[in-house]
């Protein structure tokens, strides 16, 4: 017993290594992530099944991709906790963030979680993106669903038989409103989960 768990945590070890390895070349990953996907669509559309398999996939990478968009601290959060505050009454934590730091609001104190987000400091401090889902993870993830799903395929166990039309309609209606949500997000509480090759550096506003 000694033994096997040994071979398997060395085994958990050499993947592990192997996975470290591959993480600055991104855009090798995504090809043959891209390539495992291509191979599953081939499979379904040649072999004419294993539709319900393509969906959960699907709505499993759309959730991965809207984690991979949203911020690790929602700021919408701290709105909420910040309208809690001030409908009970809530003093307020003393910190940095003084009358000064609320040229918007016009309030003098602040919340418990006032500054959290640091979206209230006084010279507007550059803060990178932080992503509720890392891009490695968000690959990792992905490569595995991908790989989980083509495995499904050999096996006529899973091609459960469905209504095609209508998962691919709730598909595209799910993606739509989902999409919306997180852009309309997005442009309320202006950030951006892409650098578009733009750096921000020290003194530059």
């Amino acid at each position: 017993m000694q033994n096997l768990l040994r071979q398997s945590n060395a085994a958990q070890q050499r993947v592990q290594v192997f996975l470290d390895s591959t993480t600055p070349y991104t855009a090798r990953r995504w090809g043959t992530t891209g390539a495992l996907l291509a191979l599953f669509m081939l499979r379904v559309i040649f072999g004419q099944g294993w539709y319900i398999v393509c969906y959960a996939l699907f709505i499993y990478l759309l959730n991965l991709f809207l984690a991979f968009l949203q911020p690790k601290f929602d700021p919408s959060i701290n709105e909420d906790l910040a309208e809690q505050d001030m409908e009970d009454g809530e003093p307020g934590l003393p910190t940095s963030a003084s009358a000064a730091s609320f040229p918007r609001g016009g309030g003098g104190g602040g919340g418990l979680m006032s500054g959290m987000f640091g979206a209230t400091q006084p010279e507007e401090e550059f803060r990178p993106f932080i992503r509720r889902l890392p891009e490695f993870k968000f690959w990792l993830s992905a490569t595995q669903a991908v790989l989980i799903s083509l495995g499904c395929t050999i096996t006529r166990a899973f091609d459960i038989p469905v209504f095609v039309p209508i998962l691919v309609l709730y598909f595209f209606v799910l993606f739509g409103i989902t999409m919306r949500r997180q852009i309309a997000h997005m442009v309320k509480y202006k950030y951006v989960p892409f650098d578009l090759g733009r750096k921000q550096r020290y003194g530059q506003k």
